[in-house]
């Protein structure tokens, strides 16, 4: 294994790889590695998923439990780049303990639609506070020589068609929006990885687009790491080369091998560029130790008494208190009522590449347990929340055919824990081949209660379910249909009634057969089986609030619902969850609402219930980081890094013309420009629901005296926090700008720095921002550069981007800014 430091001249090395052994390195060996060399003792670069945590090489469902950590927005709501910085770092360990060198992470895409499937896996709708969180994450694993891979480079906030989708940009949002946190994490955290998305931009995929990948990312921000591929998302050979994609994931190659090779002998790519190809990848396994890394693979379930400790402080620091009327913090008397479908399901983290085999999750039932007396606390469900039927769990017996029709017989037998499944290489001990085979699942259960059960199913696979013989479920070729499911390479799903008695053996059988795959080659499914809730439950839950002094009750979604391939179709709570909650806040007037969201959701109750608070999906420790804030031995100080807004139709996507959301003919057209988020409420003077950058703690700020000295490297602001309250509490500072008078359309005001400060009660700290000369510039598309319009600047500073305190005018001269500076 190569140590730190190593020396090794790769620019030598790369010319002693053949031509062949050079092309090898541009493709994965596999879904997570890259074939090593042997004749040079080059080891196997690893790679592995994802933001809050490390997979490791297994399956996406199950495999080496690991630490999940609280995802993307939640990190975005603690407003501290600091912990960003401490969780990439943690994090490094945890890709560590599974083998891998680089971690495919972090998700900076920007919060575009409340309704993108994938904007819990990411920061901010803002790109300052995006970019400022990304370099501090980047900084933490690779200060532990674990590579980044920032992703997906560029234009991927929908994940509506997302492998073929175009999404049309203009260059001005594009540098002042789109491209920011990737623009950081080259310039000022060094990323040595990033990852290009599956959309088009303006027309041309990311994987294969020139302006894209040489002229910006290279040639103007100087950078000199990799860019890989998202998996299966390189579609060509000679144009994703020269266009600037090192690598091509997941291998087997597709279009590289001896395809690259015939390319080269054909004049279509140089060897130069086959060379600096290579190049790029030596370095960045000199770069992560993978160089001389030939130890076997082993991957280890490393559960850190400190990183549980991280991620509990993580969990609470990104907590956002939306309401509170008086009743929060809670003490530790009387009793209480904790209600809903997230409160003894620990909702973690969402759905995807991202998720992970937690080592524990901790619900938040259990959490408030942990606070009190267990006799003092009841319980109640009320209702569901899910997107599909509760998954059948258990160990199966499966049964793999190297042929689609079942038939003959089995290659290979084993069991199978669960019934969720996702097949890719190898597969049945490599005895079937991955794109032709088909499988046979049975279990018998024995349910405890009888009625009329949902039983569903759904997959990237023809299926079919049997319940005692019977077809319950037919996915059968003739009956499936392209879906919303397995990053929309599944069908919707199914769902069929059957009846089942308690105490009695029912047989579930479950036929498998692969299909071809619309464009990410894998095999999956997913069988369920519930027993539907009715108004009686609904009603008991309200009984059972209001016999307890306090109520709370835990709703939202899930990674079901805030998962990468599928978009939201609204911000309703989903299911009979708002009915849940207004028939428990009429029961019992001490009612606290605590959501776990991916982002937004309408409130219909808000001014019925006593309390809200935003938990997102924190993490492992969910529970306990939920229950510290709820009693008060953690103050709340996580601030919204999205906007909330009263309804859907407020959200700066929602058009009556489908071509600017969801997308139309191949095309998603980013109408709204530079006014996303807040910056379009303030142009149109809609009032959303909670404003960019709100949050409530356990005491109160104000800001005030601020003042701003402009010298030659920028502005240097000076602003007051004052915490007016009787508690000590950490407020945040955000200092916006504004052009006054403008030859281009620019918002209002522009967050552009913010400080996060603890301050004792009664007392006043004054912060300190700087500012660079490109916080006042826009991108001058005409000229290819940032301006600075000479006039004067409006310097806010707020406790939210609608809560603005205190401001103060500086003038500036014209000046022009290099796009590589």
């Amino acid at each position: 294994m190569t140590q730190q430091g190593d020396t090794t001249n790769i620019e030598t090395l790369v010319d002693q790889l053949t031509l062949a052994e050079q092309v090898s390195l541009l493709s994965g060996e596999d879904f997570w590695s890259l074939p090593a060399i042997d004749r040079l003792g080059l080891g196997k670069l690893r790679v592995t998923d994802g933001p809050n945590g490390a997979r490791g090489g297994g399956s996406l469902f199950g495999g080496v439990t690991a630490a999940a950590f609280p995802v993307g927005i939640s990190i975005g709501a603690s407003w501290n780049p600091d912990l960003a910085y401490e969780i990439g770092s943690a994090i490094a360990d945890e890709v560590k303990s599974k083998g891998a060198h680089v971690s495919l992470a972090p998700t900076v895409n920007i919060h575009r639609s409340v309704t993108n499937g994938r904007n819990f896996e990411c920061y901010s709708e803002d790109p300052e506070l995006t970019a400022a969180l990304t370099v501090g994450y980047i900084k933490g694993l690779q200060d532990k020589n674990i590579s980044a891979t920032l992703k997906h480079f560029a234009g991927n906030e929908s994940e509506i068609e997302r492998t073929t989708m175009s999404s049309d940009v203009d260059e001005r949002s594009l540098r002042e929006v789109y491209l920011r946190p990737f623009e950081d994490a080259v310039k000022k955290a060094g990323t040595w990885g990033i990852m290009s998305s599956y959309n088009r931009l303006n027309g041309t995929f990311t994987s294969e687009h020139p302006w894209l990948l040489t002229d910006v990312l290279r040639d103007e921000w100087g950078y000199d790491g990799i860019v890989m591929s998202d998996w299966f998302g390189s579609h060509t050979t000679a144009e994703t080369v020269n266009a600037g994609l090192d690598l091509e994931m997941p291998g087997p190659t597709r279009d590289r091998g001896d395809k690259l090779i015939e390319a080269v002998e054909n004049g279509d790519v140089s060897r130069d560029m086959i060379r600096t190809r290579a190049l790029n990848i030596l370095r960045l396994m000199q770069r992560t130790g993978a160089l001389y890394d030939t130890r076997p693979f082993e991957e280890h379930a490393d559960d850190r008494p400190e990183h549980r400790a991280l991620i509990r402080r993580a969990g609470a620091e990104g907590t956002v208190l939306l309401k509170n009327d008086g009743l929060l913090p809670l003490d530790a008397n009387g009793t209480v009522a904790v209600i809903g479908p997230n409160a003894k399901t620990a909702q973690i983290m969402g759905g995807g590449s991202a998720q992970l085999n937690p080592h524990y999750s901790v619900s938040p039932y259990q959490g408030i347990v942990s606070k009190l007396d267990e006799a003092s606390v009841s319980y109640a469900t009320g209702c569901t929340n899910h997107r599909w039927e509760p998954m059948l769990s258990g160990e199966f017996d499966i049964a793999f055919f190297d042929n689609t029709t079942l038939s003959g017989t089995p290659v290979h037998t084993c069991t199978q824990q669960d019934a969720m499944g996702f097949f890719v290489p190898p597969i049945a001990e490599g005895k079937v081949r991955p794109d032709h085979f088909s499988a046979r699942m049975t279990k018998t259960i024995t349910p405890e209660v009888s009625g009329t059960y949902q039983l569903g199913a759904h997959g990237a696979a023809y299926l079919r379910v049997f319940v005692d013989g019977k077809l319950i479920v037919d996915l059968s070729e003739q009956n499936w249909t392209k879906g919303r499911t397995f990053f929309e390479e599944g069908c919707d799903h199914l769902t069929g009634e059957v009846t089942l008695t308690a105490g009695q053996d029912h047989k579930i059988e479950i036929e498998l057969q692969t299909k071809n795959a619309a464009h990410l080659q894998f095999t999956a499914f997913y069988v369920g089986l519930g027993l539907p809730m009715t108004d009686d439950d609904i009603a008991q839950a309200a009984r059972v609030a209001a016999q307890a002094d306090t109520a709370i009750v835990f709703v939202g979604r899930s990674g079901e619902w805030d998962t990468e391939g599928s978009d939201l179709l609204d911000i309703t709570l989903p299911g009979r969850q708002n009915e849940l909650v207004q028939a428990v806040a009429a029961q019992n007037q001490r009612t606290i609402v605590v959501l776990q969201t991916g982002g937004p959701v309408e409130m219909p109750w808000l001014s019925d219930v006593a309390g809200v608070l935003q938990a997102w999906y924190p993490g492992q420790e969910a529970g306990n980081a939920i229950a510290d804030v709820l009693f008060g031995d953690v103050e709340p100080t996580g601030r919204l890094p999205q906007t909330f807004p009263l309804r859907w139709a407020d959200n700066p996507t929602h058009s009556q013309d489908p071509v600017v959301y969801p997308g139309h003919d191949g095309h998603v057209r980013y109408d709204e420009g530079v006014f996303i988020g807040y910056r379009h409420y303030d142009r149109h003077q809609v009032t959303p629901m909670f404003p960019f950058g709100f949050g409530l703690g356990y005491t109160s700020f104000d800001l005030s005296d601020i003042t701003a000295t402009v010298h030659d490297t920028g502005v240097s602001v000076s602003v007051a926090l004052t915490n007016t309250g009787d508690r000590d509490g950490t407020g945040v500072v955000q200092l916006y700008v504004g052009d006054d008078e403008a030859s281009v359309d620019r918002p209002a005001r522009e967050l552009r720095g913010f400080a996060k400060c603890h301050v004792p009660a009664g007392e006043t700290k004054t912060v300190q921002i700087a500012l660079s000369p490109r916080d006042f510039a826009f991108f001058d598309v005409d000229h290819g550069l940032w301006r600075i319009e000479a006039g004067t600047f409006t310097l806010s500073a707020g406790l939210s981007a609608a809560d603005i305190r205190c401001d103060t005018r500086v003038a500036l001269d014209a000046a022009e800014i290099s796009p590589s500076a």
